[in-house]
């Protein structure tokens, strides 16, 4: 199957793995879901995702670390991280970029502004209206 469509989803919350999934199979993209950093980068390694929505603050490897870990690997480097949080202030937003995040989607998750992100990251045309 190909990964061009896949889209990993990292948070420790299973609601929100749970709403993510749910929006991101509705708009026709193969999902792999996952509950913490650490588990994240084993499912890039073997998944080969075409994007990654990172929840910011989980317990052991926050999302911080796991960007500093996947920018750090030239495999990795490009691959498209989505913050995904509930945290929107002036400084992690400048803790983002300075680690390469560019796009960040605040929680609680609105399904358009994730839809408008995705076509914008990967280029539309996977999902239906």
């Amino acid at each position: 199957m190909s990964t061009q469509n896949t889209v990993l989803i990292a948070d420790d919350d299973p609601r929100n793995r749970k709403l993510l999934t749910t929006l991101l199979l509705n708009a026709g993209y193969r999902v792999v879901s996952v509950a913490s950093g650490a588990a994240a980068l084993e499912a890039v390694a073997s998944q080969s995702p075409a994007l990654l929505l990172l929840d910011l603050m989980m317990p052991g490897m926050d999302g911080f670390e796991v960007v500093h870990r996947l920018k750090s690997d030239p495999a990795t480097a490009a691959m498209p991280v989505i913050m995904v949080t509930a945290i929107d202030d002036e400084g992690s937003r400048a803790r983002l970029a300075a680690a390469g995040v560019k796009d960040l989607l605040i929680k609680p998750v609105d399904r358009w502004a994730l839809k408008a992100m995705l076509d914008r990251v990967l280029g539309g045309g996977h999902g239906q209206d």
